[in-house]
């Protein structure tokens, strides 16, 4: 679990009002509010004293669009000073309009770029086998309209006939794709051999469940359904 908190939940929504500007993405932002709050607080194994720690899950915001949540979970699990919040976008700032690994602590990829992270992360898998390292996870968070990327299509495949457990991927559903999977988002993922789990996106318990039932030979994916983007 993460070591070091210096906020709760109920910090995030004043945390993210410090953030203003044309670029926020408020709506990309709320909709993966409680799903980052549970993966920083009760699942993924993370340090802010040691966030190269390479034993370390990662994880990856492949909707990185719309990060403030994102900065805020970080601000309050101690990878970010919050002070650091009210500059966010401006000259000189770390805290960009799409988060940067190179700036950001707790920041595993710079993304924005739709249809990136899943491979990134597939590719991250393999990397750590590669290094005899079979324990830390790789959460992707992606969001339902992003999965129309034919990357995302090629990763989900690839993950699922390889069986690469050590992969989830968490697609944020607020009804914003444009084509639409039949069956469903989650049959999407079963039918090329992964676990899926389709849940209450603000519901934390139901969260939590879904994001520990992993098993070594299949990835996971969660579809955590939010209430519909405002068009």
């Amino acid at each position: 679990m993460t070591i070091t908190t210096t906020g709760g939940y109920a910090d995030l929504r004043p945390l993210m009002s410090a953030m203003t500007g044309d670029e926020k993405h408020s709506a990309a932002a709320t909709s993966t509010l409680d799903v980052l709050w549970v993966l920083y607080d009760q699942v993924l194994s993370v340090d802010p004293q040691r966030p190269d720690d390479p034993d370390r899950d990662r994880f990856l915001l492949s909707k990185g669009h719309g990060p403030m949540a994102f900065y805020a979970v970080l601000a309050a699990k101690g990878f970010l000073d919050p002070a650091e919040l009210s500059g966010f976008g401006e000259f000189r700032s770390r805290l960009g309009f799409h988060p940067d690994r190179v700036l950001a602590p707790g920041v595993e990829i710079s993304s924005g770029s739709l249809g990136h992270g899943l491979p990134l992360g597939l590719g991250m898998v393999l990397g750590l086998r590669a290094q005899g390292r079979h324990r830390p996870r790789v959460v992707v968070l992606v969001g339902d309209a992003e999965l129309d990327e034919g990357s995302n299509h090629e990763a989900i495949q690839v993950a699922g006939r390889w069986g690469l457990g050590q992969l989830t991927t968490v697609v944020v559903d607020n009804q914003s794709s444009s084509t639409g999977w039949p069956g469903g988002i989650a049959e999407r993922f079963t039918r090329e051999g992964w676990a899926a789990h389709t849940v209450d996106g603000r519901d934390h318990d139901q969260l939590r469940r879904a994001l520990t039932d992993t098993r070594p030979d299949r990835p996971l994916a969660v579809v955590a359904e939010v209430e519909p983007k405002e068009q």
